[in-house]
């Protein structure tokens, strides 16, 4: 996951030592790890995070921001570039929000693919009346490109809906959990706790929030809405227009992989998206932002 000198950074080391003093060991999962040692939601979520912040911060220095979002965990990585949150406090956060979020080892996740979302919560509407169980639709991530959650007997009822009614294609997630879900409560309560331990600021550029794709331009109406996120879904494909509509020319996606910059490109095709998951590639960028302005 990292890669490219990321760890060798004085605030990839600060991070580590940080997650390390709350008993998590992230560096050789970071150098070394591969699929499954990534997998557990307790560490998957800090180690993004580190990563994350590294790369926006070699990029700030030369990138002029209307305002940035990001991705259920990522908007934790988001509010330390809008200088909300000191990446310290942020990898707290991270670290007590994936043992919160791990700890409730009941439910699931599926992609639905080829549906639009309103049919999906129809079919989760369906699924619920008729199963009593719990199934909601939790990421909005792209038109015809959705996440539902909740109970493995409520997300498989929806499932077989979705595929009498067309889905193009049901894709089971490997999640220890039904994430963006009412299955969350427990987990929101207890990370509720430790968010009003940390002091937030108001952001220097605004932060599109994952549950309202609003963006929040104080303290006050960011802690709101992130204890808000891990029983809510995630209004990613919202969030991309509305950083669109606040002025934003291009979109830069920070970390390992690409799946965002693909999402974005479907959501505003008109719009530039890159990704840079090295230094190298966070470096580049703002040379050429940076000569350009």
């Amino acid at each position: 996951m990292a890669s490219g000198g990321i760890l060798e950074t004085p605030l990839a080391r600060e991070l580590l030592d940080e997650a390390s003093r709350l008993g998590l060991q992230l560096s050789d999962v970071l150098a070394h790890g591969d699929d499954a040692s990534l997998r557990p939601t307790e560490v998957a979520q800090p180690a993004l995070l580190a990563v994350e912040c590294v790369l926006q911060a070699e990029l700030s220095s030369g990138s002029d921001v209307v305002a940035v979002a990001g991705h259920s965990v990522g908007e934790y990585a988001a509010c330390v570039a809008a200088d909300a949150l000191p990446a310290g406090d942020a990898m707290r956060l991270v670290v007590e929000r994936g043992r919160a979020m791990a700890a409730m080892r009941h439910g699931t996740m599926s992609a639905f693919l080829g549906m639009d979302a309103a049919d999906v919560m129809e079919v989760c509407d369906e699924a619920r009346r008729a199963t009593g169980e719990v199934v909601v639709l939790a990421n909005f991530n792209a038109p015809g490109q959705v996440v539902v959650s909740g109970t493995k007997d409520g997300v498989a009822a929806a499932s077989s809906l979705a595929r009498e009614r067309g889905v193009r294609r049901v894709v089971p997630l490997n999640v220890s959990g039904a994430f963006h879900s009412p299955l969350m409560a427990e987990a929101a309560e207890r990370f509720a706790a430790a968010l009003d331990a940390i002091a937030l600021t108001d952001p220097r550029v605004p932060v599109v929030c994952n549950v309202d794709a609003e963006p929040a331009y104080d303290a006050n109406t960011l802690r709101e809405r992130l204890r808000r996120q891990l029983t809510e879904p995630v209004r990613w494909d919202d969030s991309v227009r509305r950083m669109v509509g606040l002025g934003a020319e291009s979109l830069v996606e920070l970390g390992p992989g690409t799946v965002l910059t693909g999402l974005a490109r479907r959501i505003s095709p008109d719009v530039r998206a890159v990704s840079v998951g090295t230094l190298d590639g966070a470096r580049g960028l703002a040379a050429v932002e940076t000569t350009a302005s």
